[in-house]
């Protein structure tokens, strides 16, 4: 499994919590980026309103991925006070375990929603930053 690997989550931010998200949300970024430097995207967006979450992170393939849910897999539960995760979408191909692991995660923190979209067809460039 050697395909590029896309993750988006989206989370409703509770009524309250915006400000207490965005310093944990910060945390957790420098936390990935200095620990996992073979993730090569990881980016947090809110809507407008403050109201949602979107994470949305790259990865080279899933071996990286597994490797996120290892090591950053600790800083999740308490950003749980702050969100209720709504749904897990995938891009690529994943072995059944780590489909699972992802399931714990999107149950632990919400609705437990996990979508696996396999890729059809397509080309990567890789963008600078």
């Amino acid at each position: 499994m050697t395909d590029t690997i896309v993750y988006i989550d989206r989370s409703s931010v509770h009524e309250g919590k915006l400000d207490e998200l965005k310093a944990a949300m910060a945390e957790l970024v420098d936390f990935v980026e200095t620990n996992e430097p073979e993730i090569l995207s990881y980016n947090v967006y809110f809507s407008a309103d403050g109201e949602q979450m979107t994470v949305m992170h790259t990865h080279a393939d899933s071996t990286t991925l597994e490797q996120h849910l290892e090591v950053a897999g600790s800083e999740f539960p308490p950003i749980g006070a702050f969100i209720t995760l709504e749904s897990i979408d995938v891009y690529g191909q994943l072995r059944d375990e780590l489909v699972q692991q992802l399931q714990a995660k999107a149950s632990t923190l919400g609705t437990g929603r996990v979508v696996i979209h396999d890729r059809f067809q397509g080309f990567n460039r890789v963008i600078g930053d």
